[in-house]
C-alpha cells in the first residue's frame, strides 16, 4: 500500500487553499456553447523549487477564515470566470429545480435484473455495476465527452446548493484531495497531484434535495425523514486528476476536462488558469434496499483503464462494489478472512487498488482510505487503511458528532513531529468498529442527530455552508474550544474537505 500524506479517501484535505470570494448574487448563465479554445495548459507539472507538499489542516484553516460563503445558495461558481483568451466554451450552471413530487424509478431496474434472482455476491456484483453503468450511459456520455451539448436540467440531473464558493466555473468541480507522488509511485506518478470532483443526483434522488432545501434553500427541513432518499435513487460523482499521461503513464488516452483552477504544485496565491485534468474515476451509488437490505445502498466505483479497447466510456471499468461494511470481519485480527459485502474486480488496474480501505474494502484512487502518517496508541504508524466508502458515509448526520474516520476525538486531533499525524483508534478495536457497521441510512450514528441517509454532501458540505452563511459560523467554535481544553492542536472538521458524495 502506497503512502498518502495526511488524510485522503472519504476525507479530502484542502491543501490547495481554495479561493472563495463572494460571487454575484445573480446566477451566472453559460455563454453560447462553443468548443473550447486550444489555449489550455496542463494541470500537472513539476513543482516550483520552493514549493512543498504542505502539511494537513493549516492551509485549509487559513482559507476558511479568510473567505466567506457565498450568500446566494444557487450561485453557479466562485466568481472566477475564464477570459475568452483562455476558454470560450460552456460554463457550469447549477441544476436546482428539484422535483416537488416523488419520481418513480424503473419498474424493473436492470441492475437488479443483472443479479438473476440471486443475492449480490462476488459472482454477480460486477454485472450489477455494469448494468448501472449502462443505464446512465446516455446522459453521462454527454456530460463526460460532449460537454457543449450537456444540459443537466433537461437531462434530469441535479446539484446541491450552497457550494458556489468552492466551485470552479467551467465544470463546477471543487478540490477533492492532494496526493504526493509517492502515493502512486508504483504506477509511475512523477508529480504531486490534485483531484477535482463533481456530484449529480438523478430525478429520483433529487426529490430528497427538494424535501430538505425547498425552493429557497434558506430554511432547510431537518427531520428524521426529510433527507431519506427514495428507492431507486442514483447519485454519481466524477473525479479528475491534475496528472496527465506525461506525468502518470496510466492516464494515457484519458479524457481531458478543462477546469479553471489555481495551478497545482504552485503557490496558493496564484491566479486561476484554464488547465486540463484527466477523468480518472466515476462513482455510482444507488438506493436499493432489495439488494442491500441492511444498509439500503450499493456503492460502486469505475476507474479508467487504458488497456481496455473501445471508447472512452468502455475504458471506465468497475473497480468494485460494496453494500455493507462487513462488521463481522475484523480485518486486523483476522487479515485473511474474506469480505462478504465488498467485491473488488480482479481485472482492475493496479493503480486503482493502491488506496483500498480497511481489509481491502472498497475505496477508489480519488478517495483512498489510507492515513499516512497516523498515531495509534501513541506511536507513529505509516499507511493505515482506516476507512471505506460506506464507513465514511455512515457518519452522515446533522450535526456531525462523529468524525469521518475512526479518530479518538471529535474533532480529530493530530500529533507527531510535524503535527500532521492523525490520532486514530486502535485498528480492529471495539471503538474502531463503530465505523464499520451495517446500519440503515435512516439511523444516525449518534443519538440526537438527524440521519442524512449516507449523503456526506449534506452533512459535510452544504449544511455547514448554509449555517456559515445564515448564522455567521459553521458550528465549529465549540469544537475548537474543546480542543483548547485538551491542549492538543485544534483540528476543525471543516478544514478537512470531503471530496464529494
Amino acid at each position: 500500500m502506497s503512502g498518502v500524506l495526511g488524510l485522503t479517501g472519504c476525507v479530502a484535505l484542502s491543501l490547495a487553499g481554495c479561493k472563495m470570494p463572494e460571487a454575484n448574487a445573480a446566477e451566472a448563465k453559460a455563454p453560447p456553447k462553443k468548443a473550447p479554445t486550444a489555449n489550455v495548459v496542463p494541470a500537472s507539472g513539476a513543482a516550483p523549487a520552493e514549493a512543498k507538499v504542505r502539511t494537513p489542516f493549516a492551509v485549509a484553516r487559513e482559507a476558511f477564515e479568510r473567505n466567506s460563503v457565498n450568500a446566494n445558495p444557487f450561485a453557479d461558481n466562485n466568481g472566477n470566470v475564464p477570459p475568452p483568451s483562455q476558454y470560450q466554451g460552456p460554463l457550469f450552471s447549477l441544476s436546482h429545480d428539484y422535483p416537488q413530487s416523488p419520481v418513480a424509478p424503473p419498474a424493473n431496474p436492470p441492475w437488479i435484473a443483472a443479479l438473476k434472482g440471486q443475492p449480490i455476491s462476488k459472482t454477480n456484483a460486477i454485472a450489477y455495476v455494469n448494468a448501472l453503468k449502462a443505464y446512465i450511459a446516455p446522459s453521462m456520455q454527454t456530460l463526460l465527452y460532449n460537454y457543449p451539448q450537456w444540459d443537466a436540467a433537461k437531462a434530469g440531473w441535479y446539484n446541491e446548493p450552497w457550494l458556489a464558493s468552492i466551485r470552479e466555473s467551467i465544470h463546477g468541480t471543487y478540490v477533492g484531495s492532494e496526493f504526493p507522488a509517492v502515493t502512486f509511485a508504483a504506477s509511475g506518478l512523477k508529480v504531486d497531484m490534485t483531484t477535482y470532483v463533481l456530484t449529480y443526483y438523478d430525478k429520483v434522488a433529487a426529490y430528497a434535495l427538494g424535501q430538505v432545501w425547498g425552493k429557497t434553500a434558506m430554511n432547510p427541513t431537518l427531520t428524521n425523514t426529510s433527507a431519506q432518499f427514495p428507492e431507486g435513487s442514483i447519485v454519481i460523482k466524477v473525479a479528475l486528476t491534475s496528472a496527465l499521461a506525461k506525468d502518470w503513464p496510466v492516464m494515457e488516452g484519458a479524457t481531458l476536462w478543462p477546469v479553471y483552477v489555481t495551478p497545482p504544485n504552485g503557490p496558493s496565491t496564484a491566479p486561476p488558469q484554464v488547465m486540463n485534468a484527466s477523468v480518472m474515476q466515476f462513482d455510482i451509488i444507488v438506493k436499493d434496499t432489495k439488494t442491500a437490505p441492511k444498509t439500503g445502498w450499493v456503492f460502486s466505483t469505475l476507474v479508467y483503464d487504458m488497456r481496455v479497447p473501445g471508447s472512452a466510456w468502455d475504458k471506465m471499468i468497475p473497480l468494485g462494489a460494496m453494500w455493507g461494511d462487513d462488521p463481522n470481519v475484523n480485518s486486523t485480527l483476522n487479515p485473511g478472512m474474506p469480505l462478504q459485502e465488498t467485491v473488488i474486480n480482479p481485472a482492475a488496474p493496479e493503480y486503482s487498488t493502491a488506496t483500498l480501505g480497511w481489509g481491502g474494502r472498497l475505496s477508489g484512487p480519488n478517495d483512498g482510505a489510507v492515513v499516512d502518517p497516523a498515531i495509534v496508541n501513541g506511536k507513529l504508524v505509516r499507511n493505515v487503511q482506516a476507512s471505506s466508502c460506506m464507513s465514511c458515509h455512515s457518519v452522515a448526520e446533522w450535526p456531525m458528532k462523529t468524525f469521518l474516520l475512526p479518530t479518538t476525538t471529535m474533532p480529530p486531533t493530530v500529533g507527531g513531529p510535524d503535527k500532521n499525524a492523525l490520532v486514530l483508534e486502535q485498528p480492529g478495536s471495539q471503538a474502531w468498529m463503530k465505523w464499520f457497521q451495517d446500519n440503515p441510512g435512516s439511523v444516525p450514528l449518534d443519538p440526537g442527530t438527524v440521519p442524512m441517509d449516507f449523503d456526506m454532501v449534506f452533512a459535510f458540505k452544504s449544511l455547514p455552508a448554509w449555517q456559515a452563511a445564515t448564522q455567521g459560523n459553521s458550528g465549529m467554535k465549540a469544537f475548537e474550544a474543546l480542543d483548547a481544553v485538551r491542549g492538543t492542536p485544534p483540528v476543525n472538521p471543516r478544514d478537512l474537505k470531503y471530496n464529494g458524495q
